[in-house]
Protein backbone atom coordinates (compact mmCIF):
# COMPACT_ATOMS: atom_id res chain seq x y z
CA UNK A 1 0.00 0.00 0.00
CA UNK A 2 1.51 3.22 -0.97
CA UNK A 3 0.53 6.67 1.16
CA UNK A 4 1.66 8.94 -1.94
CA UNK A 5 -1.32 8.80 -3.43
CA UNK A 6 -4.57 10.59 -2.47
CA UNK A 7 -6.84 8.53 -0.46
CA UNK A 8 -9.52 8.76 -3.19
CA UNK A 9 -7.16 7.07 -5.45
CA UNK A 10 -6.75 4.19 -3.17
CA UNK A 11 -8.61 1.03 -4.23
CA UNK A 12 -11.77 1.34 -2.34
CA UNK A 13 -11.06 -1.85 0.58
CA UNK A 14 -7.50 0.10 1.44
CA UNK A 15 -9.28 3.41 2.51
CA UNK A 16 -9.09 3.83 6.10
CA UNK A 17 -12.62 5.14 6.47
CA UNK A 18 -14.21 1.89 4.90
CA UNK A 19 -11.42 -0.44 6.55
CA UNK A 20 -12.55 1.01 9.62
CA UNK A 21 -16.48 0.38 8.86
CA UNK A 22 -15.56 -3.11 7.81
CA UNK A 23 -13.20 -4.50 10.30
CA UNK A 24 -13.40 -2.03 13.44
CA UNK A 25 -11.20 0.45 14.13
CA UNK A 26 -8.20 -1.78 16.35
CA UNK A 27 -7.50 -2.81 12.38
CA UNK A 28 -5.89 0.58 11.68
CA UNK A 29 -2.59 1.74 12.45
CA UNK A 30 -2.52 5.40 14.42
CA UNK A 31 -1.84 7.17 10.78
CA UNK A 32 -4.44 5.86 9.46
CA UNK A 33 -6.88 6.66 12.43
CA UNK A 34 -5.02 10.37 12.32
CA UNK A 35 -5.97 10.03 8.34
CA UNK A 36 -9.22 10.06 9.04
CA UNK A 37 -9.44 13.05 11.32
CA UNK A 38 -7.22 15.10 8.91
CA UNK A 39 -9.57 13.95 5.54
CA UNK A 40 -7.06 15.73 3.12
CA UNK A 41 -3.06 15.03 2.70
CA UNK A 42 -0.98 17.81 1.46
CA UNK A 43 2.11 18.45 3.54
CA UNK A 44 5.16 17.41 3.64
CA UNK A 45 5.61 15.90 -0.15
CA UNK A 46 1.94 16.75 -1.10
CA UNK A 47 1.43 13.61 1.40
CA UNK A 48 -1.97 11.51 1.29
CA UNK A 49 -4.07 11.65 4.46
CA UNK A 50 -2.52 8.87 5.81
CA UNK A 51 1.02 9.70 4.72
CA UNK A 52 0.57 13.13 6.33
CA UNK A 53 -0.09 10.73 9.45
CA UNK A 54 2.96 8.66 9.16
CA UNK A 55 4.70 12.12 9.08
CA UNK A 56 2.98 13.54 11.86
CA UNK A 57 3.65 10.33 14.22
CA UNK A 58 7.66 10.97 13.10
CA UNK A 59 7.89 14.28 14.04
CA UNK A 60 6.22 13.26 17.46
CA UNK A 61 8.53 10.57 17.62
CA UNK A 62 11.60 12.81 17.49
CA UNK A 63 14.14 12.65 20.68
CA UNK A 64 13.21 9.20 21.20
CA UNK A 65 9.92 10.24 22.52
CA UNK A 66 6.86 7.87 22.60
CA UNK A 67 4.67 9.72 19.75
CA UNK A 68 1.17 8.85 20.79
CA UNK A 69 2.18 9.69 24.37
CA UNK A 70 3.15 13.15 23.04
CA UNK A 71 0.16 13.55 20.88
CA UNK A 72 -1.84 13.11 24.14
CA UNK A 73 -0.69 16.14 25.39
CA UNK A 74 -0.27 18.44 22.64
CA UNK A 75 -1.64 21.37 22.14
CA UNK A 76 -2.87 23.44 19.00
CA UNK A 77 -0.18 25.50 18.73
CA UNK A 78 2.58 23.07 19.10
CA UNK A 79 0.41 20.76 16.00
CA UNK A 80 0.95 23.72 13.55
CA UNK A 81 4.28 23.42 13.97
CA UNK A 82 4.36 20.75 11.76
CA UNK A 83 4.34 21.01 8.32
CA UNK A 84 0.95 20.56 6.61
CA UNK A 85 -0.94 21.17 9.87
CA UNK A 86 -3.39 24.25 10.15
CA UNK A 87 -5.71 25.59 12.24
CA UNK A 88 -8.92 23.08 10.95
CA UNK A 89 -6.42 20.23 10.92
CA UNK A 90 -4.90 20.90 14.31
CA UNK A 91 -8.29 21.75 16.18
CA UNK A 92 -9.61 18.36 14.86
CA UNK A 93 -7.14 16.38 16.16
CA UNK A 94 -6.97 18.36 19.44
CA UNK A 95 -10.98 17.88 19.60
CA UNK A 96 -10.27 14.14 18.71
CA UNK A 97 -7.52 13.67 21.94
CA UNK A 98 -9.75 15.21 24.07
CA UNK A 99 -13.08 13.58 23.79
CA UNK A 100 -11.06 10.09 23.79
CA UNK A 101 -9.74 11.43 27.47
CA UNK A 102 -13.26 12.09 28.26
CA UNK A 103 -14.52 8.46 27.00
CA UNK A 104 -12.17 7.58 30.00
CA UNK A 105 -12.99 9.95 32.43
CA UNK A 106 -16.65 8.78 32.79
CA UNK A 107 -16.15 8.00 36.74
CA UNK A 108 -19.16 5.12 37.81
CA UNK A 109 -21.68 6.41 40.39
CA UNK A 110 -21.10 5.78 44.19
CA UNK A 111 -22.61 2.64 45.52
CA UNK A 112 -21.74 0.81 41.71
CA UNK A 113 -20.74 -2.84 41.79
CA UNK A 114 -17.04 -2.94 40.94
CA UNK A 115 -16.72 -6.78 39.97
CA UNK A 116 -14.01 -6.65 37.09
CA UNK A 117 -10.72 -4.73 36.57
CA UNK A 118 -12.38 -3.23 33.80
CA UNK A 119 -14.99 -1.97 35.92
CA UNK A 120 -12.23 -0.42 38.32
CA UNK A 121 -10.00 0.88 35.90
CA UNK A 122 -13.07 2.84 34.62
CA UNK A 123 -13.50 4.40 38.60
CA UNK A 124 -9.74 5.22 38.31
CA UNK A 125 -8.99 6.75 34.89
CA UNK A 126 -10.13 10.18 35.66
CA UNK A 127 -7.57 10.11 38.47
CA UNK A 128 -4.57 8.09 36.44
CA UNK A 129 -5.02 7.43 33.00
CA UNK A 130 -3.31 10.53 31.33
CA UNK A 131 -1.17 11.45 34.36
CA UNK A 132 2.64 12.61 33.62
CA UNK A 133 3.26 11.71 37.00
CA UNK A 134 2.80 8.11 38.98
CA UNK A 135 -0.13 8.90 41.20
CA UNK A 136 -1.37 5.89 43.63
CA UNK A 137 -4.86 5.63 44.28
CA UNK A 138 -6.95 3.31 46.01
CA UNK A 139 -10.77 2.20 45.12
CA UNK A 140 -12.67 2.18 48.56
CA UNK A 141 -15.85 -0.68 48.64
CA UNK A 142 -18.47 -2.09 50.65
CA UNK A 143 -18.68 -5.46 51.97
CA UNK A 144 -20.65 -5.95 48.07
CA UNK A 145 -17.69 -4.92 46.39
CA UNK A 146 -19.59 -1.17 46.01
CA UNK A 147 -18.13 2.25 45.24
CA UNK A 148 -17.85 4.06 48.18
CA UNK A 149 -15.29 6.77 46.65
CA UNK A 150 -11.66 6.96 45.22
CA UNK A 151 -8.80 8.50 46.89
CA UNK A 152 -5.42 9.55 45.37
CA UNK A 153 -2.82 8.89 48.33
CA UNK A 154 0.24 9.66 47.09
CA UNK A 155 2.59 11.65 43.73
CA UNK A 156 5.52 10.82 42.50
CA UNK A 157 8.04 11.60 39.73
CA UNK A 158 7.58 10.67 36.63
CA UNK A 159 9.45 7.53 36.82
CA UNK A 160 7.96 6.69 41.06
CA UNK A 161 5.85 6.99 43.50
CA UNK A 162 6.11 6.07 46.95
CA UNK A 163 3.02 4.12 48.59
CA UNK A 164 3.48 3.42 52.36
CA UNK A 165 1.16 0.65 53.16
CA UNK A 166 0.54 2.23 56.28
CA UNK A 167 -1.25 5.80 54.51
CA UNK A 168 -2.73 3.05 52.27
CA UNK A 169 -4.86 1.28 54.70
CA UNK A 170 -5.04 4.63 57.24
CA UNK A 171 -7.04 6.34 54.73
CA UNK A 172 -9.16 3.15 53.91
CA UNK A 173 -9.66 2.29 57.53
CA UNK A 174 -10.85 6.53 57.60
CA UNK A 175 -13.62 5.79 55.19
CA UNK A 176 -14.82 3.28 56.67
CA UNK A 177 -14.30 0.42 53.67
CA UNK A 178 -14.24 -3.15 53.96
CA UNK A 179 -12.75 -3.84 50.73
CA UNK A 180 -9.99 -2.22 48.68
CA UNK A 181 -8.55 -1.95 45.30
CA UNK A 182 -5.27 -0.25 44.91
CA UNK A 183 -4.09 0.87 41.46
CA UNK A 184 -1.18 3.45 40.09
CA UNK A 185 -0.58 4.51 36.47
CA UNK A 186 2.90 4.13 34.23
CA UNK A 187 3.21 7.69 32.49
CA UNK A 188 5.45 5.63 29.81
CA UNK A 189 2.24 2.78 28.73
CA UNK A 190 4.34 -0.10 29.36
CA UNK A 191 1.80 -1.95 31.92
CA UNK A 192 4.27 -4.51 32.66
CA UNK A 193 4.56 -4.69 36.60
CA UNK A 194 7.98 -3.69 37.97
CA UNK A 195 9.76 -5.73 40.90
CA UNK A 196 8.74 -2.75 43.19
CA UNK A 197 5.06 -2.76 42.08
CA UNK A 198 5.14 -6.78 42.83
CA UNK A 199 6.95 -6.36 45.92
CA UNK A 200 4.64 -2.99 47.27
CA UNK A 201 1.48 -5.88 46.33
CA UNK A 202 2.69 -8.52 48.43
CA UNK A 203 3.19 -6.61 51.25
CA UNK A 204 -0.07 -4.56 50.78
CA UNK A 205 -2.11 -8.47 50.40
CA UNK A 206 -0.11 -9.43 53.96
CA UNK A 207 -1.48 -6.55 55.59
CA UNK A 208 -4.86 -6.42 54.20
CA UNK A 209 -5.00 -10.26 55.12
CA UNK A 210 -3.95 -9.23 58.86
CA UNK A 211 -6.38 -6.25 59.18
CA UNK A 212 -9.27 -8.48 57.33
CA UNK A 213 -9.56 -6.19 54.48
CA UNK A 214 -9.46 -7.76 51.52
CA UNK A 215 -7.39 -6.19 48.63
CA UNK A 216 -9.12 -7.45 45.47
CA UNK A 217 -6.31 -6.17 42.64
CA UNK A 218 -3.63 -3.89 42.19
CA UNK A 219 -4.23 -2.75 38.69
CA UNK A 220 -1.32 -0.41 36.64
CA UNK A 221 -3.39 1.83 34.45
CA UNK A 222 -1.58 4.18 31.34
CA UNK A 223 -2.29 5.05 27.28
CA UNK A 224 -5.95 3.89 27.71
CA UNK A 225 -5.40 0.36 28.82
CA UNK A 226 -4.48 -1.21 32.35
CA UNK A 227 -3.53 -4.29 33.72
CA UNK A 228 -4.40 -6.48 36.52
CA UNK A 229 -1.63 -7.97 38.49
CA UNK A 230 -4.05 -10.36 40.08
CA UNK A 231 -4.38 -11.66 36.70
CA UNK A 232 -0.89 -11.46 35.93
CA UNK A 233 0.55 -13.34 38.91
CA UNK A 234 0.22 -15.85 41.84
CA UNK A 235 0.23 -13.61 44.45
CA UNK A 236 -3.36 -13.86 45.41
CA UNK A 237 -2.57 -17.55 45.71
CA UNK A 238 0.24 -16.97 48.03
CA UNK A 239 -1.81 -14.44 50.29
CA UNK A 240 -5.53 -15.34 50.25
CA UNK A 241 -8.16 -12.61 50.91
CA UNK A 242 -11.12 -14.09 52.19
CA UNK A 243 -12.92 -12.01 49.04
Amino acid sequence: MTYSLRIADMPETERPRERLLTHGPKALSDAELIAILLGTGQGAGKLSAVGLGQYILRELGRCDRNAMAVLRDINAAELMQIHGIKAAKAATIIAAVELGKRAFQSVPQERTPIDSPAAAAAALSRYLMWENQEHFAVLLLDVKNRLLGTQVITIGTATETLAPPREIFREVIKQGATRVIVAHNHPSGNLEPSDEDIELTRQLLAGARFLGIPLLDHLILGYGNHQSIREVTTLWSEYPQGD
